[in-house]
């Protein structure tokens, strides 16, 4: 139970700090989801809207991928 308890702890550790770097993002004036190659299609009649954040999933992608490397590397 001790293990399943520092996961947990682990976890809303994360939480805390993803929560706390979008908030500073907005702050600073990084357009997370706005970025150059988000894609945003929008119906003629403009009743559809249609929003892929193509190039906002790419770097959250390389993002997460360099802290779990580094996390994996600390811990060994």
């Amino acid at each position: 139970m001790a293990s399943l308890g520092r996961t947990i702890l682990m976890l809303g550790i994360i939480l805390v700090g993803v929560g706390a770097a979008i908030l500073l993002s907005s702050r600073i004036g990084l357009p997370l989801g706005r970025l150059p190659g988000d894609l945003h299609w929008r119906s003629r009649t403009g009743s559809t809207h249609v929003y892929f954040p193509l190039a906002t999933s790419i770097l959250l992608s390389i993002l997460l991928s360099l802290v779990l490397w580094l996390f994996h590397n600390l811990h060994r």
